[in-house]
């Protein structure tokens, strides 16, 4: 019988912040894709003028990731890891992977500069210990994706899928980007973090907070005696329009920064 996930301890990551660091942003499923070039300005204008001294990525930079091989040849993905090259030249940017592009490898994060997390991860500030995450391996009343995260974050499946030739990748990721998009208009919507996995998480990392994304259900909520907060999605180019900032204070001001155009209209 596998391990209960709600009460198994996790393997925790650890990143400790200088002491230099005075403001730290989190940002996550911004589903970059050049179909959507609103959300992608938005995304290179933060990026080129946040005053952060870190800005931590919590996966779904991308709307589709289908190996680092597939960047050299499509002109968007060279012009976001431009953006991602120039921001790591003057502050810290790191990224953790998300459901959609969990095979951005050590190859593209190196060469644009950007450090990988592992998830979950336990930011050290100061005294705050915060517990980072995607947020999908939370999600556990949504079986059906659990057995195939379990499925394609195992070595043998990406081994075997990098291995295809890029168009059939391609290929393949248009076809579950299309099965996903059928979900989305029938009204489906994402699972929300387990409590309890959620609350044994903050628990093993001695934390008072865990930030994560994926739900797309922005929002704060008790956990225990601690919060947890819940990342905004970005999307310019079709309703609801959202794009928000989790910005972090030393000394433990956090605020939500809503990028959104007020006077932008959705046809």
């Amino acid at each position: 019988m596998s391990a209960d996930p709600r009460t198994t301890a996790p393997s925790l990551g650890r990143l400790t912040a200088p002491a230099a660091w005075q403001t730290v942003d989190l940002i996550s499923d911004l589903h970059l894709q050049a179909t959507e070039p609103a959300t992608f300005e938005a995304w290179r204008n933060y990026m080129a003028t946040t005053p952060a001294d870190a800005v931590l990525i919590l996966g779904d930079l991308f709307e589709v990731w289908v190996g680092d091989d597939a960047a050299e040849p499509d002109p968007f993905l060279q012009s976001c890891a431009q953006v991602l090259r120039h921001t790591a030249q003057r502050l810290h940017v790191a990224f953790m992977p998300g459901n959609r592009d969990f095979l951005v490898g050590p190859a593209f994060l190196s060469d644009c500069g950007v450090h990988p997390l592992s998830d979950p991860c336990l930011l050290q500030w100061g005294d705050q210990r915060i517990v980072l995450s995607h947020g999908d391996a939370l999600c556990l009343d949504d079986r059906a994706y659990q057995v195939f995260r379990q499925q394609v974050r195992s070595a043998d499946w990406q081994t075997e899928f990098l291995a295809k030739p890029l168009d059939e990748r391609l290929a393949l990721a248009r076809a579950m980007r299309a099965q996903s998009e059928l979900q989305k208009h029938k009204g489906s919507v994402y699972a929300d973090a387990d409590t309890l996995m959620a609350l044994n998480w903050r628990h093993v990392a001695g934390a008072d907070r865990l930030v994560h994304g994926h739900t797309h259900q922005p929002a704060d909520h008790p956990l225990g005696s601690g919060q947890r907060h819940v990342l905004s999605d970005w999307s310019l180019d079709q309703a609801p329009v959202r794009a928000q900032v989790f910005r972090m204070q030393r000394g433990g001001d956090f605020t939500r920064l809503d990028l959104t155009p007020t006077t932008r209209s959705i046809l």
